[in-house]
């Protein structure tokens, strides 16, 4: 039954030039439970890797920042003191900047969505609406996103309460250790902590990122009257038939368009494979292959024949058998003459209005000269 729209119900996948018109206009495929995950673990791992170095540095930045020398009165410059102190520590500091920023762009990469999008950035009157915006919070999806965030809390929070639990007794310990091995096991202790933690990062991650597909297949769904209208403006616009047409040109020379103009007949798959014939009786000795081709190929010689007036029938295994036994220019393989000559015997009936469509005959291709669409003897 119709819906209410009158589009019918959104049963459907969407197609491709939906999803494609939706991206443009910003509307893609993101988990930002996917891109924090992957951002956590990104710096948390390349801290992990640096932790000394990075520990090191600060120690010798804050050693240097401490100092006061003789020189530091008679040559006072804070500018170059400062950047001086900086560049100790940009390399561990920028290494944590390029690791996050790599894993930020890894997120919408891993999902497909990466790239610029202008129409992302254009002004909707929706979203300046202060009722949509209520109603984005208040209703399913805000209550979702609410749902979210609680279960976020409840499974880190929980993980935090676990791990200090079970560390606790080392914790406690610390206080009687010097100060270098308690600094040492807290940043063991912490880099641990945040792994875990980003692990439950990764857990949410996997369960967020197959709901926002289905949310955003839902959302985009069509019903089978939009696949249809879809399919209809594009084969229906003009410009995109001369292209494929000048496209389909472009594939024969000049001397097959001469000869499928000049062919008796055109035996189709009828869209994968294309035969042109022709037999003239006192210059042919037996029916003549003048072209033929598959695909893009065969597309062309159709077109071909009806703006020329060639009648094109379809025998999908005389087409296939014609196509792997014989090349242009050359008469049709011998097993194949009746089939063919029932053919030219029915198009010459045709054309003295002495037949007509429902006079069509069978053919009866031989077993041995019998291919599939690749070529291979069935």
């Amino acid at each position: 039954m119709s819906g209410s729209n009158g589009g019918g119900e959104k049963t459907e996948k969407p197609t491709q030039k939906k999803l494609q018109d939706a991206a443009k206009k910003g509307d893609i495929l993101q988990s930002k439970e996917l891109a924090t995950a992957l951002v956590v673990m990104a710096g948390i791992g390349w801290i992990a890797v640096t932790g000394p170095s990075v520990v090191e540095s600060l120690s010798q930045m804050l050693i240097e920042a401490l100092r006061f020398r003789r020189e530091d009165i008679m040559d006072f410059a804070p500018a170059a003191r400062g950047m001086s102190l900086l560049t100790g520590i940009a390399l561990p500091v920028g290494g944590i900047l390029l690791a996050t920023t790599l894993a930020a762009i890894a997120g919408p990469a891993i999902l497909g969505s990466f790239g610029f999008r202008p129409g992302a950035f254009a002004p909707k009157a929706s979203k300046l609406n202060p009722a949509a915006g209520l109603k984005r919070i208040f209703g399913v999806q805000g209550l979702i996103e609410l749902m979210k965030s609680i279960a976020k809390v409840a499974l880190l929070g929980s993980i935090g309460v676990w791990l200090i639990w079970d560390r606790l007794t080392a914790i406690i310990g610390l206080g009687s250790s010097g100060l270098a091995p308690a600094m040492s096991d807290l940043g063991n202790m912490f880099i641990m902590t945040c792994l875990i933690m980003a692990g439950g990062l990764f857990l949410i991650a996997g369960i967020d990122v197959p709901a926002q597909i289905m949310q955003r297949s839902k959302r985009l769904a069509m019903s089978k009257q939009d696949i249809k209208d879809e399919n209809k403006e594009s084969e229906g616009s003009p410009e995109l038939k001369g292209h494929i047409r000048r496209r389909q040109f472009e594939v024969l020379s000049g001397s097959t368009r001469k000869a499928v103009a000049e062919a008796s007949v055109i035996i189709t798959n009828p869209t994968h494979f294309a035969v042109a014939l022709r037999y003239k009786p006192g210059q042919d000795a037996a029916p003549v292959v003048v072209a033929k081709g598959c695909d893009a190929i065969a597309a062309a010689i159709r077109e071909l024949a009806d703006q020329n007036g060639v009648t094109v029938l379809q025998y999908p295994d005389l087409a296939r058998a014609i196509y792997f036994t014989s090349r242009a220019g050359q008469i049709v393989n011998e097993g194949l003459y009746m089939a063919v000559a029932t053919v030219l015997a029915f198009v010459f009936r045709v054309e003295n209005r002495m037949a007509g469509e429902m006079d069509r005959p069978f053919i009866n291709v031989p077993d041995d000269l019998r291919f599939d669409a690749d070529g291979r003897k069935v």
